[in-house]
């Protein structure tokens, strides 16, 4: 069990025995961040700089708490909207309390932190549940790799095929069923996917991870009419032969779980 302390969540699913990561069918195909806490209810008022949102609490509190969420949030952030927060339980952060779940309009629970997504993505791998990304026996986090100081999410190593460079992606954004990212003009997406394409030029494994925290989706997709040069820069790692998997996680106030793969649709 993995105590991510400053978000007060912990990792739980079955750890593989000793000499086990390689051959994952005999384990729950599951990955799941519980909360170790109870998350605290409120309702949105605005979002802010950023990293900052004011929020009423249901006990009448008025607190900002810290927003986990370079994007745009599009979908996610509307005033009134019914959001839940954990506290770190920290009292040395100037905002102890983050903004975990929101609810939607359209009635969909959402995890809007995205530094869960490469521990969920890290724990799916483990547990076997990306298939094309099973059969390695070593995993290795934030390692530095590439042309322009990049870190990786994920390095996957001691396996049958070439190591594996997995970049991992949070999907918040939805309409109609299709998760779009990015929410937002991301160069440092662009800019992973180059690097991912030098990976695969050289012979090694590069993948793009969409991890998709809701469960209205049936495929995720490039935001073309928000970042077209996100979209052009990953149609042309996939020319490059960069692999695209996307998973999706079933959300509650509870927990947040990896329950299955989606196809990423790139028209």
């Amino acid at each position: 069990m993995k105590l991510l302390s400053e978000v007060n969540l912990v990792i739980e699913s079955p750890r593989p025995q000793p000499g086990k990561f390689r051959n994952p069918s005999n384990l729950l195909l599951l990955s799941t961040v519980q909360f170790k806490q109870t998350l605290i209810p409120g309702r949105l008022i605005r979002r802010y700089k950023r990293f900052l949102a004011d929020i009423w609490l249901d006990n009448g509190a008025l607190v900002t708490a810290h927003t986990p969420n370079t994007g745009a949030m599009t979908g996610c952030a509307a005033p009134g909207s019914r959001v839940w927060l954990s506290d770190s339980g920290n009292p040395k952060r100037k905002h102890p309390l983050s903004w975990e779940l929101v609810e939607t309009a359209t009635g969909a629970l959402v995890g809007v932190n995205t530094a869960l997504a490469n521990s969920l993505v890290a724990e799916a791998v483990t547990m076997g549940l990306i298939q094309s990304l099973r059969g390695y026996g070593a995993m290795r986090r934030e390692a530095p790799y590439g042309k322009e100081n990049s870190r990786i999410d994920l390095l996957l190593e001691e396996g049958r095929e070439p190591p594996c460079y997995v970049e991992v992606k949070s999907v918040t954004l939805a309409e109609d069923g299709i998760g779009y990212f990015p929410d937002a003009v991301s160069e440092r997406g662009s800019k992973h996917l180059r690097e991912l394409g030098a990976v695969a030029a050289q012979g090694q494994r590069g993948v793009i991870c969409f991890c998709a925290q809701r469960e209205d989706l049936r495929e995720v997709r490039p935001a073309d009419d928000i970042d077209p040069r996100y979209g052009a820069a990953l149609r042309q790692a996939l020319a490059q032969g960069v692999e695209a998997v996307a998973c999706q996680a079933q959300v509650s106030t509870a927990e947040i779980r990896v329950v299955r793969t989606l196809p990423v649709v790139c028209p």
